[in-house]
């Protein structure tokens, strides 16, 4: 058990091992979370630059840059030119769109389990102060 009081030590630690309990929930879908997630953030928005992409997912452009990369190469994702030729957009392919469908309840049950080890209210306050923190 950690005895620091840093708040970066523990929210890193956490970050870690939840980070993990998805990664193993979607281990038989060759993605991980962090993949997972930037396909989900493609789902919502409607063909995002890859700076408004970057901002979105609160990660700098050389960080979403490599992870595009990886899902290009995998068919999940493709890079066109936007309307401004200064900015590329992002799209969801249809490789992208089927991974997702079938790797989605693999993260639900990934998020159950960790909603109900919690409880709702502790997840929620947990957001909250994460939010806080953002």
């Amino acid at each position: 058990m950690l005895t620091s009081e840093c708040i970066c030590t523990h929210l890193r630690r956490a970050a870690r091992g939840v980070s993990r309990h998805y990664d193993e929930a979607l281990a038989g879908f060759g993605i991980n979370v962090a993949q997972f997630s930037l396909l989900r953030h493609l789902q919502r928005l409607d063909q995002p630059s890859i700076t408004s992409l970057a901002e979105a997912m609160g990660l700098d452009r050389s960080t979403l840059g490599r992870n595009l990369k990886v899902l290009e190469a995998d068919g999940l994702v493709a890079l066109a030119e936007g309307a401004d030729q200064r900015n590329r957009v992002v799209l969801l392919t249809e490789a992208g769109k089927a991974r997702l469908q079938d790797a989605g309840p693999a993260w639900e049950r990934a998020q159950l389990t960790l909603v109900e080890q919690l409880g709702e209210g502790q997840r929620d306050e947990l957001v909250r102060l994460l939010e806080c923190l953002a």
